[in-house]
Parts: structure tokens; sequence; C-alpha cells
């Protein structure tokens, strides 16, 4: 008598979770990072315009980054300089990992955190002339950059 109430909780628990597993997106298929990088992000300095639509930062040291061809990522958070990796993948997918910075003291550093954690959670970007927009997994604009020459 107590078999037929577990498995039904059994069934209904394992119903869950298959539902919990259709409801998660599937990982986009980023190029490995072994692979050379390529594109219009590759090998160019990226200086911060704006985090999300429209506020702008007063840093100690203009936050930036250069994604090399070997996809690792150099450049500052406006108060550290920061290291990591960035994989590419179709449709303009994108994908900062491995980010660790110095700690260094600065007055800023809750923005500065708030730079780092644009790149940690870019989804997507889009690159309009010279400027360079991230997006979240939820379409959010996350933050504007520009390319110096």
């Amino acid at each position: 008598m107590m078999i037929k109430p577990l498995r039904n909780t059994l069934l209904l628990a394992a119903g869950a979770l298959l539902l919990a597993a259709c409801s998660s997106r599937p990982a986009p298929q980023l190029d490995e990072p072994a692979a050379r990088l390529e594109g219009p992000v590759v090998d160019q300095r990226w200086n911060l315009l704006l985090v999300g639509t429209n506020e702008r930062l007063e840093m100690p040291e203009r936050p930036h980054f250069v994604i090399d061809r070997d996809g690792r990522v150099s450049g500052s958070d406006g108060c550290n300089r920061l290291t990591g990796r960035a994989a590419l993948g179709e449709n303009n997918r994108i994908a900062f990992s491995d980010l660790a910075t110095t700690r260094r003291a600065c007055p800023q550093a809750e923005d500065a955190a708030r730079v780092t954690g644009m790149l940690e959670n870019a989804y997507r970007y889009l690159i309009d002339h010279d400027r360079l927009v991230f997006f979240g997994p939820d379409q959010r604009v996350l933050g504007g950059w520009r390319r110096v020459d």
C-alpha cells in the first residue's frame, strides 16, 4: 500500500525533471578555444561607452578590452587589469570565460565590477560602424563599446 504513493511521487518527480530539461535552451556551439578567431570584434581595442543603454561611468582609467586571434582577452575594467578568454559562435554569439582582474584599491570598485559583469554576461553582439553592443541571454542591452583606431 505504501508502494503506490511512492511510485506516484517518483513519477511526478521524473515528470518535473523532464519538463525542466525541456524548458532550458541548449548551449550554443562556440568555436573551439584552440581555433583562431576571426571577425570584426577580433584584434580591435574597444573602449567602454555606456553601461546599459545610457549610463556613462567616470573611472580612473577608461575601461577597454582586446580579443586576440587566439581568443585571449586583455584590458581594463577601469580600475584593474583584466584577462580571460573569449569564444565566438554563429549569429554573433560571444562568450567570455576565465575572466580575472587585479585587486587594486579603487573608489569605483563597484563600477569596475559592473564592467566585468557585462563581459561575463555577454551572450550576443551587434556591430554598427565603430560601435559594439553586447546583449544578454534575455536580449537586454548590457552596454556599448567604441572601436579605437
